[in-house]
């Protein structure tokens, strides 16, 4: 990557990188490594997990052995320095930033890590921990730095960098996909705008082969570490956990009578009833009703959903973890293919509940107060990109506002499909939205102080 070579000042951006690799180390030297529940579903390589982040924590118990968790750390911190580095150096040398300005495109940047850690019911400091999140962050950051150069410089390999990156963080979470339908569309619009309409051709097979190889990789990872050729389970149990919350009793009547689907949805219905994990008990009040979906879910997905699965399979005999966890999507799958007509007009409600939800974790936090700001700055954000693209005729800090805008939009949509969209999920678009949101502002005053000058210079 070409940090030091694209910065007007070597020594500053070496300084900034420096004190970046800092912060970071400092944090893990006094706080240490992170580990929680989903941690070690990382570490034993658990069929539920995409590949990157597993082999990434793999390749340095290969090399580092016992100490390997605080290397890995490390390793995260350097990359999230190395991210942070060369946005904010690309964007102070793309838009003129002065010092102060860079510094605070690197304070938006890492705000992120300090509101899940001071702000997030998790309170973590997602460096330091052993999640997914914790290398998907600083992939994330690269991919937006390469995805800015495509767009402003035009060159054919930072669109090669940006989707490579794409598939990289596709490969770390599966929400993460979106990003490789973002650079697909942004380097469509750029394409025709140029009037090169057969490289159309080009990106979309591009995007073909990403997902395929993506298929492929997944598969190949899974058959390496349990010896079965598939992807990874449990993303359809995940979606018909919000779709049995949606269900009333009369839905049932869309199986066949007496055949094992129903069986199942009755046995989920009935015990959701007793338990209220069900839309009726959920409140009158829109915000309710989303506090109320969201503490809910992961109770009827384990305590139900999957309690009930398993036990069945498990009870055919010789029957393992993978293949249990394979027929418990295969099931679900069915089951959602049947119920969601009929239950489709209550859960897209709850899915605009999360949805909700999911826009303001992105920029803010969900409160009765804060949730009407957040969205104001969503429509004023737009606004000024809006304005300064059609009206004034400029456009990179626009550009940067429809980058953040579409991942957000992209992320909180995908997510709300299968899981409530807690913090952690979110945390992607806060820095690139507020950074966008500054240089907007930015533009405006620009232009005020020059027609201003030009308004003293013609009196004089």
């Amino acid at each position: 990557m070409e940090i030091v070579g694209l910065n007007r000042d070597k020594k500053r951006a070496l300084c900034l990188f420096a004190g970046l690799l800092a912060f970071f180390l400092g944090l893990l030297a006094v706080g240490g490594v992170g580990v929680y529940n989903d941690s070690e579903q990382y570490i034993t390589m658990h069929i539920h997990r995409e590949p990157l982040y597993p082999l990434y924590l793999a390749a340095f118990r290969v090399v580092c052995g016992e100490g390997y968790l605080t290397a890995a750390m490390a390793g995260q911190g350097i990359l999230t320095a190395v991210g942070i580095t060369a946005l904010a150096e690309y964007l102070a040398r793309r838009f003129g930033l002065r010092l102060w300005e860079e510094l605070l495109v690197v304070a938006l940047q890492l705000a992120p890590h300090l509101v899940t850690r001071y702000v997030s019911s998790l309170h973590i400091f997602l460096e330091n921990s052993v999640m997914s999140e914790g290398l998907c962050i600083p992939l994330f950051t690269i991919f937006v730095y390469f995805l800015l150069r495509m767009l402003f410089e035009g060159k054919r390999r930072d669109a090669v960098f940006a989707l490579i990156f794409a598939y990289l963080l596709s490969m770390t979470r599966g929400q993460m996909m979106t990003t490789i339908l973002l650079w697909a569309l942004l380097l469509g619009i750029r394409v025709i705008l140029q009037k090169k309409y057969r490289m159309l051709f080009l990106c979309a097979s591009a995007v073909i082969l990403v997902f395929l190889l993506r298929d492929l990789t997944v598969h190949v990872y899974n058959y390496g570490v349990t010896g079965y050729f598939m992807g990874n389970t449990y993303g359809q149990v995940n979606t018909l956990t919000n779709v049995i919350y949606a269900c009333d009793e009369k839905d049932r009547e869309v199986f066949a009578e007496g055949d094992l689907e129903q069986a199942f949805f009755d046995s989920f219905y009935h015990k959701a009833m007793e338990q209220r994990l069900n839309h009726v008990y959920a409140g009158d009040r829109f915000g309710e009703r989303a506090a109320y979906l969201e503490e809910n879910h992961d109770i009827l997905k384990f305590q139900i959903l999957e309690a009930e699965l398993s036990a069945y399979y498990f009870g055919l005999g010789e029957v393992d973890y993978y293949e249990q966890s394979s027929m418990s999507d295969e099931m679900a799958g069915r089951m959602i293919g049947k119920l969601l007509p009929a239950c489709f007009g209550q859960w897209l409600y709850d899915y605009i509940l999360l949805c909700r939800n999911g826009f303001v974790r992105s920029i803010a936090i969900v409160h009765p107060v804060i949730t009407p700001i957040a969205f104001l700055l969503y429509l004023a954000a737009a606004g000024l990109a809006l304005r300064q693209a059609w009206k004034k005729r400029r456009f990179e800090a626009a550009v940067v506002c429809m980058v953040a805008l579409l991942f957000i939009a992209a992320n909180v949509c995908a997510t709300s499909l299968t899981i409530m969209c807690l913090s952690r999920y979110m945390i992607y678009g806060f820095s690139i939205f507020y950074i966008a949101l500054y240089l907007l502002l930015r533009e405006e005053v620009l232009a005020f102080l020059a027609k201003k000058a030009n308004d003293r210079a013609g009196r004089k």
